[in-house]
């Protein structure tokens, strides 16, 4: 009988490690973000430091089952048999949700889901109890479930999303009213006194939050803590705005990137230290309740249905081990987990100072906030006085820096520090005041709170970043819902189908995690195989010419590769084919597409004398352009040809088209030779043969018109065969105009340099 318990305790097990990956991948947000976002040090430095914090936290955690503790349910209500199926059907639910979450690289709360599963998962036990028991209703769900806790969670989640938002923007708001975005110029002692605010509210926040369990900390110490908050605080501020003045005086110490650096390794710690259980606490409840379970069962035979878990109720402990077994799984997660990259880059883009590819699309709820909050901003600014909005303007004029687009922050290090010491001190003080609050919530909030009060939401981005953050928070609650009802489902299978149903679900359970994986996997290694479009970073004609051949070589590549696949689908008639080709050509004309939005950021960074280049750009783009545009034609065709079943070409048409395929085919290969070894002399070559090519063409189109007079049945066929080849011929002429563009671009760029050249020589002879 206990054997069914013993693989339980191995599912769980399993999972709890599973846990803890998909986990961290999720939470590593809420410490990276500021560091990253702001690129104060170096990835590496980084992520030693976080490494450090998880580690320091992990190993100073309480382990103690926090969620049982809290109440969400009764387990003396509970047998042990029924004590496991909410168990089980908890770490089944958490880590796929957590892993769908991941995958669409959107931040969620580990502590919500575990909690609102737990209450998902019990419901449905109590429930069976109690429809198994004619003495009992519905009403006696109160007896097995704290519905005032849930309830306390529920308005937590909605106040702290308000709270750290509101608080974030105001204290953004002044600290760049008094630092400006040129606080690298203002008096040492503003540095001193920023630094000892930020570093005080971070050190607490360590303490309460953080280390406030840590068995090395003396009782009088924590007791002086709990009962003298204001003293200490009085004297950190003054202890570290004192250190910070030295250190920038003698040392010419960094002081903002420090801030960072503390609060990257606090929130580390704190999230480690706390949040451990959200992974680990449910297979250790698990595994405790086996063992009082089994040893009142060797000493009176008491069976898994009839023993209650009133011994649950109290505290967990967790083995030192185990401990820093889960410090080192979650470390090694933090570096190599490419979900965790996507949840950061999410946070970080919502935030973003300067203009970026916006991933989330406007809804209604996102364009009538920003026109409502338009509206209230011009009635503000018609009540504030003309002085004041002339002084805060001034504030917030940003530096005009060039700076190469992958250099680029996102926003610079006193947003970072703010973000940091805004997060440690909400959630220094809910944990103080014993409020339930996600560390996620906090931290991303504050995060979009201060980039609002830092104008990086203007108008030309507000609509998308504010749809973004009303995504993110609809997926919080949707976590909610989802934890409780899956769970909820979970723990009725279990119940019912026992042994079976356990391995059932465990198999569906790593099938999806491992196709989760490997699609997750698969999009990465193609991310990273495909080359991407670049964004010309060059100031004269001469350094844009070279950078836009990477682009163009690689955009004829891929162009060609398009081009065969739309062919060979229509020839042999391969949808799976056209469907994939399709996706290609899409994510192409999107690359360009970005290319094209950019333009406003390259003619900014012209040298004077150089705008010309602009000219040269925007022609070479309009090209790209039209060339993908043809390509786009051609493959949604073809795969419209043949999704709707229409009658195949005929064998002289498909010999026709590979035909010009081959040709088409040659000419490609061509010219991405010599753009790819800058052989710009070729491109002369090449243009000898545009005449051969068109009049291909043209021959082509010739002979249909003989076949649809004589022999064409299929008003279909005929239309797709035109429109290829009309397209093909418009692709042609895009190429050709690109090449001569380039030819006469790169043949003036030389001969000034050449002339410059032989004069020099000349006034030497």
């Amino acid at each position: 009988m206990e054997n069914l318990y013993i693989y339980m305790l191995a599912a769980l097990a399993f999972l709890a490690v599973a846990d803890l990956v998909v986990g961290v991948s999720n939470d590593a947000v809420n410490f990276l973000n500021s560091a990253i976002g702001s690129k104060a040090v170096s990835f590496k430095t980084i992520m030693i430091v976080a490494s450090i914090g998880v580690a320091v936290g992990a190993m100073t955690s309480s382990g103690m089952m926090e969620v049982a503790r809290k109440g969400i349910f009764n387990p003396g209500e509970f047998m042990f048999n029924e004590i496991m199926v909410i168990f089980m059907a908890v770490m089944l639910t958490d880590i796929l949700l957590l892993d769908f979450f991941n995958t669409m690289g959107l931040p969620t709360s580990t502590t919500v889901s575990i909690v609102f599963e737990l209450l998902g998962a019990s419901v449905a036990v109590a429930l069976i109890k109690i429809y198994s028991d004619s003495s009992k209703s519905i009403i006696d769900l109160s007896n097995y479930i704290n519905n005032e806790k849930a309830i306390e969670i529920i308005l937590g989640i909605l106040l702290s999303v308000v709270v750290a938002f509101t608080i974030g923007a105001v204290i953004q708001y002044v600290s760049r009213l008094l630092l400006s975005f040129k606080f690298e110029e203002k008096p040492n002692w503003y540095s001193a006194v920023f630094s000892g605010f930020a570093v005080t509210s971070i050190m607490y926040f360590i303490i309460v939050k953080g280390l406030k369990n840590a068995a090395f900390i003396p009782p009088s110490a924590q007791e002086f803590l709990g009962t003298n908050p204001f003293t200490f605080i009085g004297i950190s501020f003054l202890v570290f705005t004192i250190l910070s003045m030295l250190a920038i005086q003698l040392f010419n110490a960094k002081i903002y990137t420090i801030i960072i650096i503390v609060g990257t390794f606090a929130l580390a710690v704190a999230f480690a230290g706390n949040d451990l259980v959200n992974f680990i606490g449910v297979p250790i409840a698990g595994y405790d309740s086996f063992q009082k379970w089994y040893e009142a069962f060797q000493a009176t035979g008491v069976l898994p249905s009839e023993y209650r878990m009133h011994g649950l109720a109290g505290k967990v402990p967790t083995n030192s081990y185990l401990l820093l077994i889960a410090g080192l799984i979650m470390v090694l997660t933090l570096w190599f987990s490419s979900k965790a990259k996507a949840v950061v880059k999410t946070s970080v883009d919502l935030s973003r100072q300067d203009e970026v590819k916006e991933r989330f699309e406007p809804n209604y709820l996102s364009r009538n906030i920003v026109r409502l909050t338009i509206g209230l901003n011009e009635s503000v600014n018609r009540i504030l006085p003309t002085a004041y909005k002339n002084w805060s303007e001034k504030k917030f004029i940003k530096p005009n820096v060039v700076v190469k687009e992958q250099d680029r922050p996102a926003f610079d290090l006193v947003r970072a520090a703010v973000n940091l010491m805004v997060a440690s001190v909400l959630i220094s003080i809910a944990t103080s005041m014993k409020l339930p609050l996600s560390t996620t919530y906090v931290t991303f909030m504050v995060a979009m709170g201060t980039s609002l009060a830092d104008r990086a939401w203007g108008s030309e981005s507000a609509v998308y970043r504010v749809a973004g953050v009303l995504n993110v928070i609809g997926g919080w609650f949707f976590t909610a819902f989802s934890a409780f009802v899956a769970a909820a489902i979970m723990a009725f299978i279990l119940y019912h189908g026992e042994g079976y149903a356990l391995s059932g679900l465990l198999v569906l359970a790593v099938m999806l995690l491992l196709r989760s994986y490997m699609a997750h996997r698969k999009s990465s290694k193609i991310m990273r195989e495909e080359d991407q479009l670049e964004k010309a970073e060059s100031s004269s004609t001469q350094g844009v010419i070279h950078e836009s051949a990477s682009n163009i070589a690689n955009v004829i590549k891929r162009g060609n590769r398009i081009y065969t696949s739309a062919i060979n689908g229509l020839a042999v008639q391969d949808l799976k084919l056209l469907k994939k080709n399709r996706r290609q050509i899409d994510k192409l004309s999107t690359e360009i597409d970005d290319l094209k939005d950019n333009i406003f950021y390259f003619i900014r960074n012209l040298d004077e004398p150089s705008v010309a280049a602009s000219n040269f750009y925007i022609n070479i783009l309009g090209h790209l352009q039209d060339m993908t545009q043809s390509l786009d034609y051609i493959s949604k065709a073809s795969h419209k040809h043949i999704n709707n079943n229409h009658k195949k070409l005929k064998f002289s048409q498909v010999k026709e088209l590979k035909d010009l395929d081959k040709k088409l085919e040659k000419l490609f290969a061509n010219t991405q030779t010599a753009f790819e070894s800058r052989s710009f002399e070729q491109i002369g070559a090449i243009l000898e043969g545009k005449t051969e090519m068109f009049d291909l063409v043209k021959d082509k189109i010739q002979k249909q018109v003989e076949r649809t007079r004589s022999e064409e049945s299929s008003p279909k066929n005929t239309t797709l065969y035109f429109s290829l080849l009309l397209e093909t011929k418009d692709l042609l002429t895009a190429l050709m105009n690109l090449l001569e563009e380039y030819y006469q671009s790169h043949d003036s760029s030389v001969k000034p340099a050449r002339l410059n050249s032989s004069v020099g020589s000349d006034q030497e002879e």
